[in-house]
């Protein structure tokens, strides 16, 4: 069992989707620090000293479904890193030796992100949300031309340049 901090519930955590949507991230991490510190006390020997919380199979399952959930997390906030960074002043290089990647698969990264961020805008405008989510058609061309730019050259000497 999990506690959902904001609301207080006791959630039984076995899938990634159980966790609730709008959770910290420093939530999530806590929560399964807790179930891997008592899933670690089961490898302590039954006359340990002091007392300790075992680990169960709930603590097990929950530990992999808020790992998965920290992961998916942090990999689909990966593009809006990617944009932060280049919009000030990282390049491509840098950009994707932060990530381990190539600078062509860190592209592929933010193209992905921006044309799922612009679908998400358009799906809103059509369905008539007053405040759209997502990215519009100008700041769809605004990242995709950070896609253009050289793997050393950072947003301000290409502005620098087009001046």
């Amino acid at each position: 069992m999990t506690t959902d901090q904001a609301r207080g519930d006791r959630l039984e955590i076995r899938r990634p989707d159980d966790v609730p949507p709008f959770t910290a991230l420093s939530r999530l991490v806590e929560q399964r620090t807790e179930h891997d510190d008592r899933l670690m006390n089961n490898r302590l020997p039954v006359d340990h000293p002091h007392p300790v919380e075992r680990g169960t199979v709930a603590d097990a399952l929950a530990g992999l479904a808020l790992g998965e959930a920290v992961r998916r997390r942090i990999a689909n906030e990966h593009g809006s890193r990617v944009r932060e960074a280049l919009e000030l002043g990282a390049t491509w290089s840098e950009t994707a030796a932060a990530l381990d990647i190539t600078p062509g698969e860190a592209r592929e990264l933010l193209r992905a992100w921006a044309e799922g961020q612009h679908r998400l805008y358009r799906r809103d405008l059509e369905d008539g949300r007053p405040r759209p989510l997502g990215l519009d058609d100008q700041e769809h061309a605004a990242v995709l031309a950070l896609c253009g730019l050289g793997d050393d050259e950072t947003a301000a000497e290409r502005a620098e340049v087009a001046q």
